[in-house]
This record gives C-alpha cells, sequence and structure tokens, in this order.
C-alpha cells in the first residue's frame, strides 16, 4: 500500500463545515503539491465547487479520491492525455458492451506494460543489492594500489558477480 493510501481524512477542527477540502488540503492528502491540484483542476481532471465572492476553491471529498488516483497513475508512467483519454472513454461509447470492451483492452495493455517496467526493476534492484553485497567486503580493502586492483580481486571475480558489480565496480 502507497502512502498516499495510508493517509487518513482530516480531522473535523481541519474540514470546514461543509465537509470540503481546501487545495492545500488536497495537496497534502494527495502528497502532490498546490501547484499541481491547481493544474488539475484547470486541465478538467478534478473540479473545484463554485465559489462565492472570493472565497477559496473548495473540493468536495471524491475529488481527493480522484486526485490520488491520477497522481498514482502519472507516477506509474501515464501522460495526462492517456488518462484524460481514459477518464472520457466511457462517455464516447454508444453501449457498455463498446465501453467495457475499450476500457478493458486499454487496462490490459496498460497492466502488461506496467508488469513489463515491475520485471525489469525487480532485475536491476536485486543486482544492485547484489553489488552492494559484494562491495561490503570492499570496505575492509587496504590494497596499495586501489583501484588498478580490482580487476584482480577474488571478491569481485566471484562467477556469481552481477553484471552491476561487473559496470560499476570493477572497470
Amino acid at each position: 500500500m502507497n502512502e498516499r493510501a495510508k493517509k487518513t481524512p482530516l480531522s473535523a477542527s481541519e474540514v470546514d463545515e461543509s465537509g470540503c477540502y481546501s487545495t492545500g488540503d488536497m495537496a497534502r492528502l494527495s502528497n502532490t503539491t498546490l501547484r499541481t491540484v491547481r493544474f488539475y483542476e484547470q486541465e478538467g481532471l478534478i473540479c473545484s465547487m463554485a465559489r462565492q465572492g472570493g472565497s477559496h476553491r473548495k473540493f468536495h471529498p471524491s475529488e481527493l479520491k480522484k486526485l490520488q488516483i491520477i497522481s498514482d497513475l502519472r507516477e506509474s508512467g501515464l501522460s495526462l492525455q492517456d488518462i484524460k483519454t481514459l477518464i472520457g472513454m466511457k462517455s464516447r461509447c454508444t453501449s457498455a458492451q463498446s465501453a467495457a470492451g475499450q476500457m478493458s483492452e486499454t487496462l490490459y495493455r496498460r497492466i502488461r506494460e506496467l508488469q513489463e517496467r515491475i520485471d525489469t526493476l525487480t532485475r536491476v534492484r536485486d543486482e544492485l543489492l547484489s553489488t552492494v553485497q559484494t562491495i561490503q567486503h570492499c570496505r575492509d580493502c587496504h590494497e596499495p594500489q586501489f583501484p588498478a586492483r580490482c580487476a584482480e580481486c577474488d571478491v569481485t571475480n566471484q562467477e556469481d558477480s552481477s553484471r552491476a558489480t561487473q559496470l560499476l565496480w570493477k572497470n
């Protein structure tokens, strides 16, 4: 579960009498910035309630949920245009079957892309962890010809030495 999902709602003293959130509340609770909240509102991804006079923007709690998922989608690599397309997809279809089919196909494609990224990130993380474990032994090295002798070192010449170790430490 990510940090955004762990956030608890504001206490009663922090929410105004209408139960709505200020721009600052939205930014804080979605782990974004004021600028991001204003930009997403300008882009039509979230909507503030009608303002009266010179009052500040207020957002219904449902807009916070939208902002949180939009932020997560952006962090996962979707562009704002991709997100807008997904949000508007259902309304552009003439039937539930068409909408469900298009949405499912688009989401499955995105899920496959995310899984490929996850697999790559996991592989890189494991290689970097292996490198850290390997070079921990190097803390005790007192080789006078460091770093020239690293290429000949038994610690880094192990057969199971990661590609990252080979690239980052042996060269």
